[in-house]
């Protein structure tokens, strides 16, 4: 059994809408585990992306505790919150969010230098990884505006694991990519993952899907099911079928 990496305890999401009450997430107790492709789905509106956000940081539970190893994220200040992002998470996000007045290359010093101060150190992080999302120095020099959807989508993958994160977050990845671009992305997640970086991926996308291990299905704002998968296998007709049989239970 790996690791528990994140953890939640009756977690719970209200907003208030005129008024009105709306529970997102209704008490979900979770465990995320170590070197995991979770991937998180469910109809629109069950709670997914507001339970990745809750999750990593970035939006405060109404109740409940989520708990990151030995740390309590639910009960830290807003500046220790931007502080543990920026020194354990990543995100990847469906719009790419580069500032297209920098080059690629300083898109993705500009996030390391917010964490480490060695800009010797960073340039050749980045071009590893670079090299492993197969852009070229070429393209590393060019402005966000001059490179296709999927270059830069590429992009923010290494911008978000240019801190070595303990986990990835991605919201949509392949939302507003064409087919092509898009499986160029899951293979850059599914190698990195085999490398043993942890994601957790919200998707309503089947083909997205395929690449966890682990799927969790959400409704009303509760974890309906959840689906043990085993390592992604290209072509692994078995696995697949496993997990649209899963996702007809889910009435998905």
């Amino acid at each position: 059994m790996s690791d528990i990496l994140l953890k939640t305890e009756k977690l719970c999401k209200t907003f208030s809408n005129g008024g009105l009450q709306q529970h997102v997430l209704k008490n979900i107790d979770l465990e995320l585990y170590d070197g995991d492709f979770t991937v998180i789905m469910g109809a629109s509106g069950a709670g997914k992306s507001t339970l990745l956000y809750a999750l990593s940081g970035m939006d405060t539970p109404t109740l409940g505790k989520i708990s990151f190893g030995d740390k309590v994220i639910s009960d830290m200040s807003q500046d220790a919150l931007s502080v543990f992002r920026r020194q354990h998470c990543g995100f990847v996000f469906q719009q790419i969010y580069l500032i297209d007045g920098m080059s690629v290359m300083d898109n993705v010093l500009a996030a390391g230098l917010l964490v480490q101060k060695d800009r010797k150190s960073l340039v050749q992080k980045a071009k590893a990884l670079f090299a492993a999302v197969d852009i070229d120095e070429e393209t590393q020099k060019k402005f966000p505006s001059q490179i296709s959807g999927g270059q830069a989508q590429r992009v923010g993958i290494v911008r978000a694991l240019i801190n070595s994160p303990r986990i990835l977050f991605a919201d949509e990845p392949t939302g507003a990519l064409n087919s092509k671009t898009g499986l160029d992305v899951l293979d850059t997640l599914t190698k990195f993952n085999e490398c043993g970086q942890s994601i957790v991926m919200v998707t309503h996308d089947l083909r997205s899907a395929r690449r966890g291990n682990r799927i969790l299905y959400l409704k009303d704002g509760a974890v309906l099911g959840d689906c043990k998968l085993g390592k992604y296998e290209h072509g692994n007709e078995e696995r697949h079928e496993k997990l649209s049989a899963f996702l007809r239970d889910m009435e998905w």
